[in-house]
């Protein structure tokens, strides 16, 4: 449109020479340039009133992104230190288990009998039946009524037995009963189970006998299925009750029922185990 002919032409004319002029005194006129100097010292302030919008606008962008990289280098740093608390519990539970297995090994070099070490895969989910289950079966040599260890104590009795797998009952079942003697003064008893975890009662004591909190049960060997001389319990209550013929005797497990995840099987002959030949 300003090529056409009329006032934008003649406006263009204009311009051109008021360009030329300008350029003229520029290189000519040293008055000129001291008025620029002048022209100079007003315009800057416009200039930069001009550009801080935009210097506004870079700075905050560089504020975004350095709270975004933060923000993302906070998550990093989280995640390994999530890893980091996994790893330190993983090598605490190793370290825990390392000294389990240490302790069984030990265990088992005290023993006379030959024995077999197995590892728990499994626990009944019946609140009344307190049974594991073992990762040895009948192919493993594992019989019926094999007496169970710990590296504390006596843990139960293999009660079935499969190709590949064995069920044992732990002595705090309700249906288990393990013959004792007390360590201290030989006395001979039942160790009956009740359903608790943590608690054994032994039957039939009369007020009179010699037994004190502390005292250790071992097995009396009486009955075939437990080796003589294995820790069973230890008393923590003995109670007399007046007009009553026998105490109240409570004891809890030497074996770590709760958490021992290997364990040591007795290898019994048959006829040690009460359990009739086959043949």
């Amino acid at each position: 449109m300003i090529f056409q002919k009329g006032p934008s032409r003649w406006l263009l004319v204009c311009l051109l020479l008021v360009a030329a002029s300008i350029a003229a005194l520029d290189l000519y006129s040293q008055k000129f340039k001291e008025v620029k100097g002048y022209f100079d010292l007003v315009i800057t302030p416009l200039q930069w009133f001009v550009d801080l919008p935009a210097q506004a606008a870079d700075n905050l962008s560089g504020v975004v992104v350095s709270r975004a990289s933060l923000i993302a280098e906070n998550n990093s740093l989280h995640r390994e230190a999530i890893l980091l608390e996994q790893r330190v519990l993983q090598n605490a539970t190793l370290a825990s288990e390392n000294r389990r297995l240490r302790s069984l090994l030990n265990a088992r070099s005290k023993l006379s009998q030959e024995v077999q070490m197995a590892e728990l895969i499994g626990v009944n989910s019946d609140p009344f039946q307190h049974e594991v289950l073992i990762n040895l079966g009948a192919e493993d040599g594992v019989t019926l009524g094999q007496p169970a260890l710990d590296s504390g104590g006596v843990m139960g009795l293999v009660v079935s037995v499969s190709p590949v797998t064995s069920r044992i009952m732990l002595i705090t079942d309700a249906r288990a009963a393990v013959p004792v003697e007390v360590l201290r003064t030989g006395y001979r008893g039942v160790l009956i189970g009740t359903g608790s975890a943590a608690q054994l009662t032994l039957d039939h004591v009369p007020n009179t006998e010699d037994i004190r909190v502390g005292d250790r049960l071992v097995t009396s060997g009486l009955g075939g299925k437990f080796p003589a001389g294995y820790p069973v319990a230890e008393i923590i209550e003995f109670r007399q009750e007046p007009g009553r013929s026998f105490a109240v005797v409570r004891a809890k497990p030497e074996a770590k029922l709760d958490n021992s995840r290997y364990l040591l099987l007795v290898e019994l002959e048959q006829a040690a185990a009460g359990i009739p030949s086959d043949e």
